[in-house]
């Protein structure tokens, strides 16, 4: 069974007869003048619906936050503009207070880590409220933080089910969190998507075309008249675009030079756009040639390598796999040798 794009097998305009629509598709099927789509085998089937449902998790997660800050600013807790991350350590542990029923600002003004830039007194009257809060507002506030602990333990159990699945393609999801911009979350989504190798896409400009990371090409007698995107995959097309915003802070690589180079003339959503056509090109030649990136960046440190391999080694190993960290004294001697 195969399953075909419908404009390639469009007939002419008139009345629909199944037979001949029948006869007309079956020799265009061996004349091979369908274009096929890509349907992945059971397999990577699975290891997309785990992701997906990840995916949605955490924008359930995202949307219980903006509850939650809702929740604060109707109870007159003006805690998040003193916080950057509303669900940090010490913000739990003063929300979790509150909902316990504590009254004393000053009292939940300690629970915050000293590393907090917001002083005692400003978070003392910043938590002001708390002392006359209606019970109400505390049971609301305990039922948001039950729920986002219960969704954190979720996407905790789909991380780990996801790096079993992936566990035998350890080395692709590597060489993939080695991108500036990407990360293993992101790898193992793309992975999911488009298979550890793309052995279905026979190069990168069929991958971009098929992600939809590519302009348009509405031509007629030589004049384009659209060089809007297509569609395409829009899993891929919202991991890419938010690799690419990554890529484009990461100070020293070569995707902050070129979005530099290109937002003045094209502005920031093209410029992104640019730099996910980028990275999709560069994530076939990963995936189908097996090679490893290598940064190029003027600034590039070697404390900044360190920093990120340190970083991804700790995110795989929380996530089960066996990773062992370069040895630096078999990599100068390696070098020497070379020499």
């Amino acid at each position: 069974m195969h399953l075909a794009q419908a404009q390639s097998n469009r007939g002419p305009r008139g009345r629909k007869k199944d037979f001949r629509d029948a006869e007309r598709l079956v020799k265009r099927l061996v004349a091979r003048e369908l274009t096929l789509s890509f349907v992945p085998d059971a397999e990577q089937r699975l290891w997309r619906t785990v992701t997906r449902r990840k995916y949605q998790l955490t924008r359930d997660r995202a949307r219980l936050q903006n509850q939650l800050e809702s929740l604060l600013e109707e109870a007159h807790i003006k805690l998040s503009s003193l916080v950057s991350d509303l669900l940090g350590a010490s913000a739990r542990r003063m929300l979790k207070a509150i909902a316990e029923g504590e009254t004393d600002p000053m009292a939940l003004a300690v629970l915050a880590d000293r590393q907090l830039r917001a002083t005692p007194e400003q978070l003392c009257d910043a938590l002001g409220a708390c002392t006359d809060l209606k019970p109400v507002y505390r049971r609301l506030l305990k039922m948001v933080l039950e729920q986002l602990q219960f969704l954190e333990q979720q996407i905790g159990l789909l991380d780990q089910e996801t790096a079993s699945l992936l566990r035998q393609h350890q080395d692709a999801v590597e060489r993939l969190a080695e991108v500036p911009g990407l990360g293993v979350d992101s790898a193992t989504q793309i992975i999911a998507e488009v298979g550890p190798t793309a052995a279905t896409f026979p190069s990168e400009k069929c991958l971009s075309s098929w992600v939809g990371a590519c302009p348009g090409d509405d031509e007629s007698a030589g004049v384009n008249y659209s060089r809007r995107s297509p569609k395409g995959n829009r899993h891929m097309r919202r991991v890419l675009n938010q690799c690419a915003n990554a890529a484009a802070r990461t100070k020293g690589s070569i995707f902050e030079i070129v979005y530099r180079r290109s937002v003045p003339r094209l502005g920031h959503n093209q410029a992104i756009g640019v730099i996910a056509h980028r990275q999709c090109r560069l994530i076939w030649l990963i995936l189908h040639q097996g090679v490893r990136y290598e940064e190029r960046g003027p600034a590039v440190t070697k404390q900044s390598k360190q920093r990120r391999t340190a970083k991804m080694i700790r995110q795989l190993r929380s996530l089960g796999y066996r990773i062992e960290p370069p040895n630096p004294q078999h990599e100068s001697s390696a070098q020497g040798q070379g020499q």
